[in-house]
């Protein structure tokens, strides 16, 4: 791909960056750090930009694998978010609103507790919308394997979701 502009093609992409490191580490101060070192390590990397056939792609994988190395160096302890950024009214009543937010903290938690791979899978499927393809090439595996890694996942949290919000009845 040639005439890849930092600023117009690379500096886009911190969102969706963070989001991914944000996903893998659970802690938005490690996840900035690692946004900051995947585009220092994306510019210093600018002389071979002509060879990358997908520069977002090349990104991503690099920001994934930043995450995953930071979390093992330093033991992180993948903790739920905390806090919700979904502060909309939805016209419910304050019952309504702690009901479904407690379902969403629950489903994440579970999320929290899948397989780096498939966790990583789903976050780039349903979070960020990359087709199977383009994820793929991200992780380093095959198209048939991501579409594994998205099944098994969505079934193991609507399994554990079920059980826990049957606990007790």
């Amino acid at each position: 791909m040639d005439n890849i502009s930092f600023r117009n093609d690379i500096l886009p992409l911190k969102d969706v960056l963070y989001r991914l490191a944000l996903r893998i580490t659970l802690n938005k101060e490690e996840a900035e750090d690692i946004v900051q070192d995947t585009l220092i390590k994306v510019w210093n990397k600018r002389d071979e930009w002509k060879d990358i056939s997908s520069i977002e792609g090349y990104c991503l994988t690099v920001c994934r694998n930043l995450s995953l190395d930071r979390v093992k160096r330093n033991s992180l302890r993948p903790a739920p978010l905390a806090e919700l950024n979904q502060e909309h009214d939805t016209g419910a009543g304050p019952y309504e609103q702690m009901i479904q937010r407690d379902r969403i903290l629950l489903v994440r938690r579970i999320i929290d507790t899948l397989p780096e791979k498939q966790k990583s899978c789903m976050q780039l499927r349903d979070f960020e919308g990359k087709s199977y393809k383009e994820i793929a090439q991200i992780m380093g595996v095959s198209e048939d394997q991501v579409k594994i890694n998205i099944y098994r996942a969505r079934q193991a949290i609507k399994g554990k979701y079920k059980e826990l919000e049957n606990y007790g009845l």
